[in-house]
C-alpha cells in the first residue's frame, strides 16, 4: 500500500510540474493590451508569412489577399461549386459523446473494422428511434465481437455503453474495459476510471484524489470532458486549490474545440432542462414538444400554414424540444416556404447552401441567389449572409465597405450573425477604423442572443485584456459557457427522456451524476433533486442525502436559487450534514438577498419569529413575511396565515410587557403543549371561524328555501 501511494505521489508531482511549465510558457503577463501588437490579440494569430488572420479560421489566409478563405466553422468554402460530399468522421458519432478518437492509429482486423462501422451506422440513430430494437441488439452484438477482435474504438464505446446501460448496465464490465485500455494510455479509458473513482460508482468507496489523477491523464490526452472536469475543479476549488489561471487554460482548450465546430446553420440544440423548474412551471415554454402537438404542427404544415412550415423547418435544422435534427426535412420545409415567397426561408436556404450539407450541396451561386431574395425584402438573415459573402469574397468580389453596410442594416434588426461580423470588422479594422470598444459592443450584443462565437470572442478579449481590463474570472465564466455547448451536452436529453418516461429514474440519475462531474449546474441540480425525492435507489438513504447535499452546494455556488434554499433546508433538518440553524439562516439570507427568493424570505420570517439561529425579532419577521408576499403571489396565503398568528403574538407581547402577570395556566400550557401552544390555539380559532361561516351560510340557504 505504501509503495502504491508513493507511486501516485510521484506521478502527481510529475503532472503538476508539467501543468506549471505549460501554464508559465503560455501565460500572458496579465497587463492590459492596448491593441498595438497583433501578437497579443485574442482573436488573431500569425501564419508563417506573418499575415494576420482570424483565430477561429484555422489555416485561413489574409482576407486582404483575395484568396480563398476559411469561414468561422473552420471548413473551407471554395469559390467554385462543390458536390457537398461530407463523410462523417468517427468523432461525430451521434449518441457517443464521451468517445474521442484516439490519436494513436491502430491496424485492425478487416472483420473487426467492418463489424464496427456497421454497428455504428445503426447505433448512431438509436436515440431518435430511427432503428428498431432488434437491429440495435444486433449492432451491440457486432460491437462486442469487434471489441473481442481487438478493435480499440469498439472497446471504448462498449465500455461507456456498459457504464450507462445503453446495452446492458454493468459497471464492473465497464471498469474492466477501462482498466485494460488505460494501460495503453487511452484518454477515454482514463475518463471512465476518473468518473468511477471520483464518485465511487462500482467501487468500495470514492477516491477523489485518484479520480483527479485519472482526469489529469485524460485531459493531457486531449479528452474535452476531462479538461472540463479539471477546469471546473480549479475554478471552484473542488478537490484542489482554487486556481483561476489553470481553470482558464483547461476551459480554453475545450472552448477552442467547440468554437472550431460552429457552423453557419447553427449548432445542434442542447436543452439543459432543470427538473425542479420543469415540474413547477405552468407553461410549456422551453419544454419538449408533446407527440400530439408535434403531429398537429405537421398537419398544419401540410395544409399550408406558413408559421407551422417555418417552425418545423427551424426545429429540424438544429433539433430541439425533443425533435431530432434532420437536414433533409429542414431543406424540404424551407423550400416549400421559399416557393411561397417567405424571405426568412430564403435566408435559411442561403445559409445551408453556403455551408454545404447533405441536403444542400455547397454552392456559392445558389447561396447568393437565396440571400439576395431575402435581402431584397429587408430580411436580416439575407442581409447578413450577403454581407459575409462580400466580406470574405465567397463567389463574389471582396468588398468590405458593402459588407459593412449590409451588416449594419441586419444588426439594426437584431441579427446576431451581423453583430458578430461587425464586431470582427471593428476588431480587425476591415473597412473601418480599428476600434476595440466597438468590437466589444457588438460581441456583447451578439452574445445576448446566445451566439457561441460572440461569447467565445468575448472570452478571448477578457482573457488577454484586449480593449478591456484583463479579468480571469469573467474569461473563465465565458469559456465555460462555450465549453458546455459542446455535443457532449446531448446526454442531458437522454437523461431527461429516461426520467420523463418514469421507468428508468436510476439510469437518468446516473447520467446526471456523470454530467455533474464536469460542472454542469443543471446536472448537479437534477441529480440532487432525484435523490432528495427518493426517486432513485442508487444509494442508501443517508448516503443519498449526503450526496444530494454536496450537489445542492455545488449548484448553489453556481447561483441557482432553488439549490441555495435547499441547502438551508438541509442544514435546518440536518439532512446529509450536521444540523445548524445558524448556517440554515445564512443560506436563506443569501437566497433572499441575491436571488429574491420568496421561499427564503418566508423561512427567514419564521426563524426570526421563533428565534431559530437568529435573534428573535417579531418586527423583522413581519418584514420578511411582507417581502415574501410582495415577491411571489403564491406566498400570499401562507403569509396571510403567518401574519394572523404574528398579530396574536404582538398582542400577547404587548399584554405581557404592560400588564405582566405570569398566570399558572400559561405555565401549564407550556408544560403540556410546549412553547408553541399558540399554534394550536390559532388552528383551533381558524377552524372555529370556518365552522361558524359554514353554519351561517347553511342556515341562510335553509331559510331561503322555506320562504
Amino acid at each position: 500500500m505504501l509503495t502504491s501511494n508513493l507511486k501516485i505521489l510521484v506521478i502527481s508531482f510529475f503532472i503538476a510540474f508539467i501543468l506549471t511549465t505549460t501554464q508559465s510558457l503560455g501565460q500572458n503577463d496579465g497587463d492590459t493590451n492596448d491593441g498595438d501588437e497583433d501578437d497579443d490579440d485574442p482573436l488573431v494569430k500569425r501564419n508563417k508569412e506573418d499575415n494576420v488572420v482570424l483565430l477561429n479560421a484555422d489555416g485561413e489566409t489574409d482576407v486582404l489577399k483575395q484568396s480563398p478563405v476559411v469561414e468561422l466553422s473552420g471548413e473551407f468554402i471554395k469559390e467554385e461549386e462543390q458536390k457537398g460530399k461530407e463523410p462523417k468522421s468517427s468523432e461525430e458519432i451521434d449518441g457517443f459523446e464521451e468517445f474521442i478518437p484516439e490519436k494513436r492509429k491502430w491496424e485492425y482486423d478487416a472483420k473487426a473494422e467492418t463489424l464496427f462501422n456497421g454497428a455504428i451506422r445503426i447505433l448512431s440513430k438509436r436515440r431518435w428511434s430511427d432503428a428498431i430494437q432488434r437491429d440495435i441488439r444486433t449492432a451491440y452484438m457486432d460491437l462486442e465481437e469487434s471489441a473481442q477482435l481487438g478493435h480499440f474504438d469498439a472497446q471504448n464505446i462498449l465500455g461507456f455503453s456498459y457504464l450507462f446501460g445503453d446495452y446492458r448496465w454493468s459497471i464492473d464490465e465497464a471498469k474492466a474495459i477501462f482498466e485494460k485500455l488505460a494501460e495503453f494510455g487511452s484518454p477515454n479509458a482514463h475518463l471512465g476510471l476518473a468518473f468511477l473513482h471520483s464518485t465511487g460508482a462500482g467501487m468500495a468507496e470514492p477516491n477523489p484524489a485518484l479520480g483527479f489523477l485519472h482526469y489529469t491523464f485524460a485531459a493531457l490526452g486531449g479528452n474535452p470532458l476531462a479538461q472540463m472536469a479539471l477546469g471546473y475543479r480549479f475554478a471552484n476549488g473542488v478537490g484542489t486549490k482554487q486556481n483561476c489561471e489553470t481553470a482558464l487554460m483547461w476551459y480554453k482548450k475545450v472552448a477552442d474545440r467547440v468554437a472550431s465546430q460552429v457552423k453557419l446553420t447553427g449548432t445542434p440544440s442542447i436543452q439543459r432542462i432543470r427538473i425542479p423548474d420543469e415540474l413547477e412551471s405552468s407553461s410549456i415554454t422551453g419544454t419538449l414538444l408533446d407527440n400530439n402537438v408535434f403531429s398537429y404542427y405537421k398537419y398544419l404544415a401540410e395544409t399550408g400554414d406558413m408559421q407551422a412550415i417555418l417552425g418545423l423547418a427551424q426545429l429540424y435544422l438544429t433539433g430541439g424540444k425533443g425533435v431530432a435534427m434532420d437536414l433533409n426535412s429542414a431543406a424540404k420545409y424551407f423550400t416549400i416556404a421559399s416557393e411561397a415567397g417567405s424571405s426568412q426561408a430564403n435566408g435559411y436556404l442561403g445559409k445551408m447552401y453556403l455551408e454545404g450539407t447533405h441536403a444542400t450541396p455547397q454552392n456559392n451561386i445558389t447561396a447568393f441567389q437565396f440571400f439576395k431574395k431575402a435581402a431584397d425584402k429587408g430580411n436580416s438573415i439575407g442581409q447578413a449572409g450577403l454581407g459575409m459573402m462580400f466580406l470574405y469574397g465567397y463567389g463574389v468580389k471582396q468588398e468590405p465597405q458593402k459588407a459593412l453596410k449590409l451588416f449594419a442594416l441586419a444588426a439594426e434588426q437584431g441579427s446576431p450573425d451581423a453583430q458578430l461580423h461587425l464586431g470582427q470588422m471593428y476588431y480587425k479594422g476591415l473597412g473601418v477604423k480599428r476600434d476595440f470598444k466597438q468590437a466589444l459592443k457588438y460581441f456583447q450584443l451578439a452574445s445576448q442572443s446566445g451566439h457561441i462565437l460572440a461569447i467565445y470572442n468575448l472570452a478571448q478579449m477578457h482573457a488577454k485584456g484586449t480593449g478591456v481590463l484583463r479579468n480571469c474570472r469573467v474569461a473563465v465564466a465565458l469559456y465555460k459557457n462555450v465549453a458546455e455547448r459542446g455535443r457532449w451536452g446531448g446526454r442531458f436529453m437522454d437523461a431527461y427522456l429516461r426520467f420523463q418516461n418514469g421507468g428508468a429514474v436510476d439510469e437518468a440519475a446516473f447520467r446526471y451524476l456523470f454530467l455533474a462531474e464536469f460542472g454542469y449546474e443543471a446536472a448537479q441540480t437534477n441529480f440532487a433533486f432525484l435523490l432528495d425525492r427518493e426517486d432513485t435507489h442508487l444509494f442508501a438513504k443517508e448516503e443519498a442525502y449526503r450526496r444530494a447535499f454536496m450537489n445542492w452546494l455545488r449548484a448553489a455556488n453556481q447561483d441557482y436559487p432553488v439549490a441555495r434554499v435547499k441547502l438551508g433546508d438541509y442544514k435546518y433538518y440536518g439532512l446529509g450534514s450536521e444540523p445548524s440553524m445558524e448556517e440554515a439562516a445564512e443560506h436563506y439570507k443569501l437566497a433572499a438577498t441575491s436571488h429574491q427568493s420568496a421561499q427564503a424570505m418566508f423561512n427567514l420570517g419564521y426563524m426570526h419569529e421563533h428565534g431559530l439561529g437568529v435573534q428573535k425579532d417579531l418586527h423583522l419577521a413581519k418584514r420578511y413575511y411582507d417581502l415574501a408576499a410582495e415577491t411571489s403571489t403564491e406566498a400570499v396565503w401562507p403569509v396571510a396565515m403567518a401574519l394572523m398568528k404574528l398579530r396574536v403574538e404582538f398582542m400577547l407581547e404587548y399584554l405581557l410587557m404592560n400588564f405582566y402577570h405570569r398566570s399558572p395556566s400559561l405555565d401549564l400550557l407550556d408544560a403540556v403543549l410546549g412553547p408553541d401552544w399558540d399554534l394550536y390555539l390559532m388552528s383551533l380559532l381558524l377552524g372555529l371561524i370556518v365552522w361558524l361561516a359554514y353554519c351561517y351560510f347553511r342556515n341562510r340557504q335553509n331559510g331561503g328555501g322555506r320562504n
